[in-house]
């Protein structure tokens, strides 16, 4: 019975495709990562960004808009925008903004079963918070597969893709980037994982956010690998 296992496991394991068995640490960014955020979720996320910062800074709803994509793409997040120049309450502020329906959110079993197969340390890494992760990783049944999340209080509110949330996280969870892998439907997000020897997957997407934020040039040698598909990609690596 056992060599017919292991004869299952050799037949179940892809003989080519990306190598990624140099790959001890896994990090996911979360929201359109872990789960497709075109279900309506970011857009209540949204949607309560713009009321946030409507009643915060007394503003009529098209100019609190603007406000807020102008601090978007000036901090990285609109809350660390609103924290640095209108001094505003962290936990204030992300409690409001993640108070959403998650009603249409389900399990990815098929997700979930090819991260569990990943052999090290896996992580979520996001600009969000640790509570709103706690919920998304609840509904999509994936809160047992990850050590650890690093969210905006881990990072110090210096957001991705601020150099210092990286080096923050790699030196708290002692990673070596050389044997780390990145994950993320943002494209700029993944520029500092590179240069600091991380192998970086984008989940390319053509989402308005995944176009907005901070500008930063994107080479072709930032990204290793892209796909529109999570799970048939890591169904396709070497591990």
């Amino acid at each position: 019975m056992e060599s017919a296992h292991i004869a299952e496991n050799a037949l179940s394991k892809p003989d080519s495709g990306p190598d990624f068995r140099h790959v001890r640490s896994w990090i996911f960014d979360l929201d359109n990562t872990l789960y497709c955020a075109r279900n309506g979720i970011f857009a209540q996320i949204e949607s309560r960004m713009t009321d946030y910062v409507m009643a915060f800074l007394k503003l009529e709803r098209e100019a609190a808009y603007a406000r807020q994509k102008d601090l978007y793409r000036a901090y990285g997040t609109t809350l660390n925008g609103l924290m640095l120049e209108h001094g505003a309450a962290p936990d204030d502020y992300l409690h409001y903004v993640h108070d959403i329906d998650l009603s249409d959110l389900k399990p990815d079993a098929a997700l979930a079963a090819q991260i569990e197969k990943l052999p090290g340390r896996r992580f979520v890494f996001t600009n969000g918070c640790r509570d709103h992760a706690a919920r998304i990783l609840d509904r999509i049944g994936m809160t047992h597969l990850f050590d650890a999340v690093w969210d905006i209080r881990t990072i110090a509110f210096k957001p991705k893709p601020q150099v210092e949330a990286y080096e923050s996280v790699v030196t708290a969870a002692g990673l070596n980037p050389g044997q780390s892998a990145m994950f993320d439907d943002i494209a700029r997000n993944l520029v500092p994982a590179r240069a600091m020897g991380m192998t970086t997957i984008w989940l390319q997407s053509d989402a308005p956010w995944a176009k907005q934020g901070p500008a930063m040039d994107v080479a072709a040698g930032d990204i290793d690998h892209r796909t529109e598909n999570l799970t048939e990609f890591l169904q396709s690596i070497r591990i």
